[in-house]
């Protein structure tokens, strides 16, 4: 019975449809309660609030772009550093070995606390907010592209320097192509985590951005606006999780599908 409902590859599509449908419909009757309609919100007030949001009133843009800047600063600057210290520490066993305590303590310090520092450090401004969200970032890049480097296969060193590779082909042709997987799987995680640390930033001051505008809707308990918010980041973070797949797409083209796995 299992197999005939099982979704396949050329269904998915419709299935993914069909909960999203079942979600709404199930939020719309809960909704119908107003008791569960001040806590959850409803469907049509939040349409209503997104579709002013949007094309009525057209005040969302400069608040999403603000967050969008800060996101995708912190998400760029937490890439590019991550990648290159977890290359930097991967490679040199001296240099792991004596920062590896610090950078464990700093990894397991709540970064969130931080925000306070930051704000006081560099404003209220843009600064701040790509401060906390590029913490989020880097270590989660950092510490992928370390452990890619520490995976590296000794036999496959061994085999290259064999061939009379250097250390600067090992680099290229070994190293990096070993991490690089690794790196688009922290990438994923990191695109939310960038953000959480923009949007809490504007949780804590601003005067600008959809933190801000969440921040704004819950102190006068407007849920609709409060989902709304959550709903227009989700979207974007969505986005910008499509980028990153499609870009690792076409930079792992030699990496087998998944359905080409399993039949090996």
């Amino acid at each position: 019975m299992w197999n005939a409902i099982k979704p396949s590859p050329k269904n998915y599509r419709a299935w993914q449809l069909l909960i999203v449908i079942v979600l709404l419909g199930a939020w719309y009757l809960i909704s119908l309660n107003d008791t569960a309609a001040f806590f959850f919100g409803q469907p049509l007030g939040v349409a209503e609030v997104i579709w002013n949001w949007f094309v009525v009133n057209a005040d969302i843009y400069m608040h999403l772009g603000i967050t969008l800047v800060e996101t995708l600063l912190a998400f760029f600057l937490g890439t590019v550093f991550g990648m290159g210290f977890g290359l930097w520490l991967g490679l040199s066993r001296t240099a792991s070995l004596v920062l590896d305590p610090f950078l464990t303590a700093l990894n397991s310090m709540p970064r969130v606390i931080l925000a306070p520092i930051f704000a006081l450090w560099f404003g209220l401004g843009i600064g701040s907010k790509v401060a906390l969200a590029f913490t989020l970032v880097f270590f989660i890049v950092f510490f992928n592209v370390f452990q890619g480097i520490r995976e590296v296969s000794p036999t496959l060193l061994d085999n290259a320097r064999m061939l009379g590779a250097n250390r600067r082909q090992l680099l290229r042709h070994v190293y990096i192509p070993s991490a690089t997987s690794w790196v688009f799987s922290s990438l994923h995680a990191s695109v939310g985590l960038a953000f959480v640390g923009a949007v809490v930033g504007e949780y804590l001051g601003s005067a600008s951005g959809v933190g801000y505008l969440i921040l704004q809707a819950e102190g006068t308990f407007d849920i609709n606006t409060v989902v709304a918010g959550i709903i227009v980041l989700t979207a974007f973070a969505l986005i910008l999780d499509g980028i990153v797949s499609i870009t690792e797409k076409y930079a792992l083209t030699w990496r087998p599908a998944a359905g080409e796995t399993e039949k090996l």
